[in-house]
């Protein structure tokens, strides 16, 4: 059973239908003790990086996701600022992510040509830097696109843990993974096919 995790900051809604409309049991997660029943967990987020930080501590939450994550293995998606937060260190606040892959979050402004708009929105090609189960059966397409809507982007520190990369200004990684912990920076649920077979991959892991 896959759980998402909802801590007021997230699209929970249109995730729950996705994974219903693939055939994957999925259910809400609002406190400690529901993320405990969970065998995966997804971690939406749209907003402020502080705030959701702020809220994940207050609540426990970051806890409870520690404990089946770190300590079970239990496989975990983050998304949008879910991803961000999976991170060391964010701009957005001068605040301290979950710190579980050595990257960081970074703001666009003053990094990209005055003419991109901020946020970065909209539909724009992923490409794979790293195979993982995630990405399977993605070579079939010449090209995947996927849905983003975000004003800060993650760079990793090492490589290995980029899982996609997209161009908007400057190439940043649109996907990151570190042995069971996954993030991408797009809207699978709003990204059609290509969102739809990323969260049926997840499903089956």
């Amino acid at each position: 059973m896959i759980g998402i995790v909802d801590y007021g900051m997230g699209n929970i809604g249109s995730i729950y239908n996705m994974f219903k409309y693939i055939g994957a049991k999925a259910y809400v997660c609002k406190y400690p003790e529901d993320i405990k029943k969970a065998s995966k967990i997804v971690l939406p987020g749209v907003g402020s990086f502080k705030k959701a930080m702020e809220i994940i501590k207050d609540r426990s939450i970051y806890e409870a996701l520690e404990d089946k994550v770190i300590k079970e293995g239990s496989f975990m998606l983050g998304i949008c600022l879910g991803m961000q937060l999976l991170t060391k260190y964010s701009e957005e606040g001068n605040v301290n992510g979950f710190g579980w892959v050595d990257a960081e979050t970074l703001s666009f402004k003053n990094r990209i040509d005055a003419s991109l708009k901020i946020p970065h929105m909209g539909w724009n090609i992923v490409k794979i830097h790293r195979k993982t189960p995630i990405t399977e059966g993605f070579e079939n397409w010449k090209e995947i696109r996927f849905y983003f809507v975000h004003s800060y982007f993650v760079r990793v520190k090492d490589e290995k843990f980029s899982m996609f990369r997209t161009y908007y200004g400057l190439e940043f990684d649109s996907g990151i993974c570190k042995n069971n912990v996954y993030g991408v920076q797009f809207h699978p649920e709003k990204s059609h096919k290509y969102g739809m077979k990323l969260l049926e991959n997840f499903a089956k892991l």
